[in-house]
C-alpha cells in the first residue's frame, strides 16, 4: 500500500516520528534504529546520547482529544516499553545504561509543538 492510501492516523504517526527524528538528529544524538520491532512490542527511535542508549517513544495528539500525549504512556504501555527496551539491549548485547524518553508532539490546528521528557521510567529499566 502505497503512503497516500494509508490511514489519516497512520500517515500522522510517520509524520511525527520523522519530526521526533529532526529534532533528536539537531542533539547530535546518532539515531540507531526506527522501528525496531520485537516480540514484546515496537520501539520508535533507538537513538545514542552520550554513552546511554535511548529508547523514544513518540507520542502524536491533535488538540481537543482525550488527553495530552505526554499522559498517553500510561503504567501499561511504560511496562510494555521497559520489556520491548529489555529486549532489544539483550538482542544487541548493550551491557551501559538505557533510559526511556518521550517526545510528545501536539498538533494545535496545523501549527506543531513538541515536547521532549527525559527518562520517563525515573531510571527504573528494571523487568
Amino acid at each position: 500500500m502505497k503512503f497516500c492510501d494509508w490511514p489519516e492516523h497512520l500517515k500522522k504517526g510517520v509524520q511525527g516520528e520523522d519530526l521526533a527524528c529532526e529534532y533528536i538528529s539537531g542533539l547530535r544524538w546518532p539515531i540507531l534504529a526506527r522501528n525496531v520491532r520485537l516480540k514484546r512490542g515496537e520501539l520508535d527511535i533507538i537513538a545514542k546520547d552520550g554513552d546511554e542508549l535511548v529508547v523514544v517513544e513518540v507520542r502524536y495528539r491533535s488538540v481537543g482529544l482525550v488527553m495530552p500525549p505526554e499522559e498517553s504512556v500510561g503504567p501499561r504501555k511504560l511496562r510494555k516499553l521497559v520489556l520491548a527496551g529489555s529486549a532489544y539491549v539483550d538482542r544487541i548485547g548493550w551491557e551501559g545504561f538505557w533510559r526511556i524518553d518521550l517526545i510528545a508532539i501536539t498538533d494545535l490546528n496545523g501549527k506543531l509543538s513538541l515536547e521532549h521528557l527525559r527518562d520517563i521510567t525515573g531510571g527504573d529499566v528494571s523487568v
